[in-house]
């Protein structure tokens, strides 16, 4: 699990997958999130913007797990 330090309370969903590497753009974050790739906490997720706090956990199929610090 990569761990990824954010610089605020909160961050959106999309913003962080774009922070953590995990998709190029914020077109290939909303379509990762569409598709339902993407889980917070272990539930999908489809809201671009779903606020994300320290110590959530994120995991994307076929690309990882992540873990906001």
């Amino acid at each position: 699990m990569k761990e990824v330090k954010i610089n605020t309370d909160i961050i959106k969903l999309d913003q962080f997958l774009k922070w953590s590497g995990a998709a190029e753009s914020g077109a290939a974050a909303k379509q990762m999130i569409l598709s339902g790739i993407v889980k917070v906490n272990d539930d999908k997720a489809f809201q671009r913007s779903k606020k994300l706090h320290k110590g959530d956990k994120i995991s994307i199929d076929g690309i990882g797990e992540f873990l906001v610090v």
